[in-house]
């Protein structure tokens, strides 16, 4: 299927692996022109690299912290004005909410809720005034089923999920989606991390840990950066213009719920 965004432009954050890589990879692979963004500049600049000789699209890379104000202007810098913005940032840790300090919370606040919003208010009147927009949130699985764990990512990211909930439907006349996509266990560096501590905490080794984790889902296996990839440019897509502030959730079916 054709996308229907060759020669568009895209902005994606946090994107020199991991899920972040998968969006970016993805677009070019649909032509699509990319700014991508994450704080290591040495993995990030061979990213851009990889990109560049595997699709054949321009790629610029720019290291910063995206979740602070001077991140902000680095990353639109090189395009102040992209057809496609997706919105990505590591989760914030997890632990129990009574340890969660004032300054614990206005991070996850800034990373996971008040940058994606600033970066939409500083872009999405360009994409109205062209007529043809699209807003890609990387979430969690967590706005559908909050883990304990994880309070500063489930406040956070419900936050943003309730902000997108009304503007998206404010600008859907325009051309502009806005719509949020929730992983849950994908094969990345972050779940490396998760298994790794859940090994130590229940004193087994970390195959064991993974092995568990697999068997947990429904799907039997974890998902890959390359999938949910392709999700997201599905929802960057031309096809996607009546799909309105929705929460895609990609997690191997391990939600148990109907609705």
């Amino acid at each position: 299927m054709d996308m229907g965004i060759a020669g568009r432009t895209a902005l994606v954050c946090a994107a020199s692996k991991g899920l972040g890589r998968g969006c970016a990879e993805a677009l070019a692979a649909e032509g699509v022109n990319l700014v991508i963004t994450a704080r290591t500049k040495e993995t990030l600049e061979a990213t851009a690299a990889d990109i560049r000789a595997k699709f054949g699209v321009d790629v610029t890379a720019v290291a910063c912290d995206i979740t602070t104000p001077e991140g902000h202007a680095a990353a639109l810098a090189p395009c102040p004005s992209p057809d496609i913005l997706v919105n990505n940032a590591g989760g914030p840790p997890s632990g129990d909410f009574r340890q969660f300090s004032h300054d614990d919370w206005i991070r996850a606040l800034d990373a996971n809720m008040l940058t994606p919003i600033e970066l939409i208010k500083r872009t999405i009147d360009g994409m109205i005034d062209r007529g043809f927009g699209r807003i890609v949130n990387i979430t969690s699985s967590s706005v559908k089923a909050p883990i304990d764990v994880l309070g500063l990512s489930n406040g956070a990211r419900s936050g943003l999920t309730g902000f997108v909930a009304g503007v998206a439907r404010r600008v859907a006349s325009t051309g502009v989606t806005i719509n949020n996509l929730l992983p849950g266990a994908f094969d990345t560096d972050r779940i490396a991390v998760t298994l790794v501590a859940q090994a130590k905490a229940e004193n087994i080794t970390l195959e064991e840990a993974r092995a568990r984790r697999v068997k947990s889902l429904p799907a039997g296996r974890f998902g890959t950066a390359d999938e949910f990839g392709r999700a997201c440019a599905f929802l960057c897509s031309v096809h996607a213009g009546y799909v309105i502030g929705q929460n895609w959730l990609i997690d191997g079916g391990a939600y148990p719920g109907t609705y």
